[in-house]
Parts: C-alpha cells; sequence; structure tokens
C-alpha cells in the first residue's frame, strides 16, 4: 500500500476539503484526487462521499481511518528508528571486565544523554564484519595482527595504552614484591587458559614471548575467570597476566597481589575501529572523548608489538 495515497486520504480526512488537503500537502487538487482514487481501487471500496460542504467519509472511509493513521505512526517509527542521530550508538567491547568496558562507562557518565546499545563480539573479523555491514558503529581492538590489514573503509585510533600486571597467589616467589622487571620473569611459569590463537591478544603475547623469552602457557580448558583466580590463588608455581584496568573480585582468603610489571612495562594497545563513512553524530563525540582521556599520556619506558598501529 503506497504511504502517500494513504497520507493524502488522512488529511483529505482531516480537512474535509480535498482543496485544502492539497494545499497542505503542497500539491494540486487533480493529485490528491488521483490518489485517493488510486486508494479506492486498492482496497474496492469508496472512502468519500462528495458533498456540497466538501468530502465526507463513507462508512468504509470511517473504518479505515485509525487503521491508516496507525500505517502513517509506524512508518515514521521505522525511519526514526534508523535516522542519524536517532537510533543508538552500537559499541562492541570484546567482554564485559576489560578496560573497554571500562571506557565506555566513563564516556556514558560524561554524555548520559546519549543512548548506548554495548555488546560483546569476539574476534576481530566479526567485529570488522559488523562494521562495515553497519550492525554497529565501533570496536575496541588491538589492530592490527600481523598478516591482516584493516580494510580501507574502516579506521582506527590508538585510544589506550593499558600496562600489564603480574597476578599471583600469596605463595609465589613474586609475591611480595612491588614491581617486577619484565626481564625478571623469565623461567616463571605463566598461565592464560584464555589465549585463542588468531586473536589480536594472541599475536600480541606471542610477540612478547618472543621478545623477553617468556614462558606463557596456554593449556586446559578455559572455565573463566573466576576458575583462572582459584587456580592461581591455590598453585604457587602459577602467575598469570592481568590488565590493569581488568575488574576483578575474588574472595577475601585468594590474598591475590597485582604486580606492576616494568623495564619496559608491557602494555596492550586498545584502538578504537569504526566505518569512515559513518554519520552518527554520537561516534565523532565517543572519539573526541577518548581522545581526550589519552591526551599527555606518557609512553615512556613502555613496549608494545611492533604491529600496533602508532600513537
Amino acid at each position: 500500500m503506497d504511504l502517500d495515497t494513504v497520507r493524502t486520504f488522512v488529511a483529505a480526512a482531516d480537512a474535509r476539503q480535498f482543496q485544502e488537503a492539497a494545499a497542505e500537502l503542497a500539491v494540486t487538487q487533480q493529485a490528491v484526487s488521483k490518489r485517493i482514487a488510486a486508494l479506492e481501487r486498492n482496497l474496492g471500496v469508496r472512502l468519500f462521499t462528495r458533498t456540497a460542504r466538501g468530502a465526507e467519509l463513507t462508512i468504509d472511509g470511517q473504518a479505515f481511518l485509525p487503521h491508516a493513521r496507525e500505517l502513517l505512526s509506524a512508518a515514521e517509527r521505522a525511519a526514526a528508528s534508523v535516522r542519524t542521530g536517532r537510533r543508538p550508538l552500537r559499541v562492541d567491547v570484546i567482554a564485559s571486565r576489560v578496560a573497554a568496558t571500562g571506557l565506555m562507562r566513563g564516556f556514558h557518565r560524561a554524555h548520559p544523554e546519549i543512548e548506548l546499545d554495548v555488546l560483546m563480539l569476539f574476534d576481530i573479523e566479526t567485529a570488522v564484519a559488523a562494521i562495515r555491514s553497519g550492525s554497529i558503529d565501533a570496536s575496541f581492538r588491538a589492530v592490527v595482527a600481523p598478516g591482516r590489514p584493516l580494510p580501507e573503509d574502516i579506521a582506527a585510533v590508538r585510544v589506550l595504552d593499558e600496562p600489564l600486571q603480574l597476578l599471583t597467589g600469596p605463595a609465589h616467589a613474586l609475591a611480595g614484591a612491588r614491581s617486577v622487571p619484565l626481564a625478571r620473569l623469565a623461567g616463571h611459569r605463566i598461565w592464560m587458559p584464555g589465549i585463542v590463537p588468531g586473536t589480536e591478544w594472541a599475536a600480541y603475547y606471542d610477540d612478547l614471548v618472543a621478545e623477553f623469552g617468556l614462558s606463557i602457557e596456554a593449556t586446559g580448558p578455559n572455565f573463566g575467570s573466576d576458575a583462572l583466580l582459584d587456580t592461581i590463588a591455590d598453585t604457587p608455581a602459577l602467575a598469570t597476566f592481568m590488565g590493569e584496568r581488568t575488574r576483578l573480585v575474588w574472595p577475601a582468603g585468594h590474598d591475590l597481589r597485582r604486580i606492576p610489571v616494568t623495564d619496559p612495562a608491557p602494555v596492550y594497545p586498545h584502538s578504537l575501529l569504526w566505518h569512515r563513512d559513518n554519520p552518527h553524530p554520537a561516534l565523532a563525540a565517543l572519539r573526541a572523548h577518548l581522545a581526550a582521556a589519552a591526551a599527555g599520556r606518557d609512553t615512556a619506558g613502555t613496549w608494545v608489538p611492533g604491529w600496533a598501529i602508532p600513537r
């Protein structure tokens, strides 16, 4: 059913004059008559009766009018749902406890008027495909992994260098250290069962191992962060890496230690990805917020893999 004919019908029903409806719609009276006639042919009924006073709704016209109004209202809601600036900004943060989630919470506090849809996509290929299709507006990733350049229509900017910390139980050999030089971790078993081959974080830790001679084990099933914390607390021979901004809660009896790593401090290079042609105004606000938060950060004495995009 053509919405222009429905809109013309409603205007004529409200005005009770084809001439007034034509003026409201900025068309000719002849165009109004043609649209009403086309709608009547489509429905198989007469909608108006011409009278000396103008145009009166028939009983069928009266029955159709509330449905016609609902059709126009539904069309407006459908258009508004995708109109630039009217729909929520959709952003992928990978996981709920990582630094990107904290960045988005900070953005929401600074801009509570902006509606957000926060979701979590696992791998970078899925995230890039979602950005290109328009199903999300942006994604936080460490890019680009070796041999996998971003498509030309995807833009990226590095927004946060997150220092890694060593997480140990109370009986670990390094548990009492206030900080640990990176070279001192050689020979210690670092257990990270969540590393998945082919992901950008797997590429990051591969380079970290190769450059500093570390031993990172990804063996065993990944039962999630709670199981990881239980194991680290109970096993003096194991430690793990954790981002400084990763939010963790553990039982008081675990007595876990988060120890800064230094000389150099390995930092995880979080970047924001988006489509170059995305016009959503809230995307520009997010980029400006992240740029302001990152301004003036000192990167001296830190390490990132050579494939990370520059600051």
